[in-house]
């Protein structure tokens, strides 16, 4: 199959749906950050389209959902010491769930980020089944606030995905700077370019095109059952979605490229901050963007890096 074909195969995307209330626990996403999203939107001209909105609560801003919950994260307290990152999953019960269902080729996705959407990392802990108790060998590169998220899928008929979050302050002092606007990313030798546009409550399809010296690469890799991996958070409360390209499974030894294409639907005006997870050769690299989403017909292409 061309590129074309592998590329329409799987241009279904990836719908980026937040849902339920907005209300926030303040013991996970401080009061702060919050207000810090909503004078974004304000300065941006978004203010009533956020107000709007501001019922609905995207998921990952809980350390509960669903009857289950998030232990407190054990891990390094400074930089440069390593260590163990460690948690449970709890039940209603208080107990550790020791049984989950395989999603996207894992049982749970750990994905970790600072609050200024940098230091970002995804990764894929150990289970020990006896204890119910998640893990791996963790050092902190930079010191300040990190969100992690837990996305799982319990086991049982009809369960669906569970996203909990709990924030890791980490000591040092931290120098951040706020997410700019961009559709460009070079990783590896990489060039990742992103197309598209988001608007508030609408679907829009987003491609990502990869080349590596001027020239397209078409042998993007299946990684966790996919071609493209997609992790998409909302600047300043970082409203969470893991999400993964649609369409059939990769067969063994299948590749693709140099387009992925997503449709993602964003729930709010505001910023986003966007990472694809991609493999060639073996390797997994992650570009990552930052793009607005306009409300309605005010959408525009901020190709040009301008807010």
């Amino acid at each position: 199959m061309n590129a074309g074909g592998r590329l329409a195969a799987y241009a279904g995307g990836l719908a980026v749906a937040f849902a339920a209330a907005y209300g926030i626990a303040g013991a996970v996403v401080p009061d702060s950050a919050v207000a810090s999203w909503t004078r974004h939107a304000a300065d941006s001209g978004h203010g009533a389209e956020h107000a709007a909105g501001a019922d609905q609560q995207p998921p990952g801003l809980s350390l509960a959902a669903d009857g289950f919950a998030l232990s407190p994260i054990d891990a390094p307290a400074t930089t440069g010491t390593d260590g163990l990152l460690s948690f449970q999953i709890l039940d209603t019960a208080g107990a550790p769930l020791t049984t989950f269902a395989t999603a996207h080729e894992k049982e749970l996705h750990l994905i970790v980020v600072r609050t200024d959407g940098t230091q970002f990392r995804h990764v894929h802990p150990v289970l020990d089944a006896s204890t119910g108790t998640w893990s791996m060998p963790w050092t902190w590169t930079a010191a300040g606030s990190y969100r992690v998220f837990a996305d799982f899928t319990p086991t049982g008929k009809d369960a669906t995905a569970i996203t909990l979050t709990r924030t890791v302050d980490v000591s040092g002092s931290v120098t951040a700077a706020p997410p700019a606007p961009t559709r460009t990313a070079e990783v590896a030798g990489f060039a990742v370019t992103l197309t598209g546009d988001l608007t508030a409550g609408q679907p829009g399809d987003l491609a990502l095109s990869v080349t590596r010296d001027g020239q397209p690469v078409t042998t993007l890799q299946p990684y966790l059952g996919a071609y493209g991996h997609l992790v998409v958070l909302r600047a300043g409360d970082l409203a969470y979605l893991h999400t993964h390209a649609q369409g059939a499974e990769p067969a063994p030894g299948q590749t693709a490229g140099p387009q992925i294409a997503f449709t993602a639907e964003p729930p709010t005006a505001g910023r986003y901050l966007l990472y694809l997870d991609f493999q060639v050769d073996g390797q997994v690299h992650t570009a990552q963007f930052v793009l607005d989403a306009e409300h309605g017909a005010q959408a525009h292409d901020d190709s040009d890096g301008g807010h």
